[in-house]
């Protein structure tokens, strides 16, 4: 198998520059239509693929992204490894806006999103006990040093449902009794997605702002936010830029295993399973599930 490249773009990051062959393509799903066309195309030799997770202009809000589209459509592309670029508030003190924070877990306390590409007529459980890919997310670390970027390697990313930032209680809590170290609105269900859909999945998390907590600073405001995310997306791109020299193009099996999460999930019996779903999961499941319908 070939190594192929899927970057999702968060707030400020909208297109990758230096593809080479670059071309927007749409991507039919059985889960919708994806946040945009996707950008393909190959950047020093590694094949890439680019998705604005907002759509380019900013029109999904965070509870509204397609999530289970999004992934769905990558993997149609051949997409081995994703990256997922978002900008984030911060609960320590060190991790100050500007820097980076190469995310190993999460709190999901987001409501009103679809999380699974699974369910009635074919359960499945994948392990979510590690939900980042530590092989890929050297890598991107290694990236985004080579750019003079502060990089944090680990942080626990809360992600709210949104779209208002958090209240002053709320920001405490997550920060003090519960041990969250970013806040965002969109890695999940974007990281338990790529899961089941056995894809290397590694966030970058783009801190802007110190979320309400912090005494000696005001309120989150899109003001704040906007302000930091133009020197981010700067070097965002870069690490991106830096990413083909460090990942090997032939795609050997992944050491973490996530892409074999498959192999031990499927609950249902082969003879209780719906194929109307099974048909819908031909591109996330198709390794370990026989097609559908025609």
């Amino acid at each position: 198998m070939q190594t192929r490249l899927g970057i999702i773009g968060g707030s400020g990051v909208y297109d990758i520059a230096g593809l080479e062959g670059a071309a927007w393509v749409a991507v039919d799903t059985p889960w919708g239509a994806p946040s945009d066309q996707i950008l393909t195309g190959t950047l020093a030799g590694l094949p890439m693929a680019f998705l604005p997770r907002h759509g380019r202009g900013h029109v999904h809000a965070p509870a509204d992204v397609p999530y289970r589209a999004n992934i769905d459509a990558l993997k149609r592309l051949g997409v081995t490894d994703i990256v997922s670029v978002s900008a984030c508030g911060s609960f320590r003190e060190a991790m100050a806006p500007g820097d980076f924070v190469i995310v190993d877990q999460f709190i999901d306390r987001t409501i009103a999103r679809p999380k699974s590409f699974f369910g009635s007529g074919c359960v499945a459980h994948v392990s979510l006990a590690h939900p980042t890919c530590a092989r890929l997310s050297d890598a991107v670390e290694a990236a985004a040093r080579a750019t003079g970027t502060t990089v944090h390697r680990g942080g626990t990313y809360l992600c709210m449902e949104g779209p208002q930032f958090s209240t002053l209680a709320e920001s405490r809590m997550y920060r003090e009794h519960w041990g969250a170290d970013v806040i965002g609105m969109t890695n999940m269900p974007e990281a338990k997605l790529a899961r089941e859909a056995e894809i290397c999945y590694a966030p970058v998390a783009m801190v802007t702002d110190y979320d309400s907590w912090h005494p000696d600073h005001g309120s989150v405001d899109v003001a704040t936010v906007i302000a930091t995310l133009t020197g981010n997306a700067h070097r965002a791109r870069e690490t991106v830029a830096g990413l083909p020299g460090l990942l090997d193009r032939a795609r050997a099996p992944c050491p973490c295993g996530c892409d074999r999460a498959l192999d031990h999930a499927i609950m249902t019996a082969p003879d209780r399973r719906d194929p109307a779903l099974l048909a819908k999961l031909d591109a996330v499941a198709g390794r370990v599930l026989p097609p559908g319908p025609t």
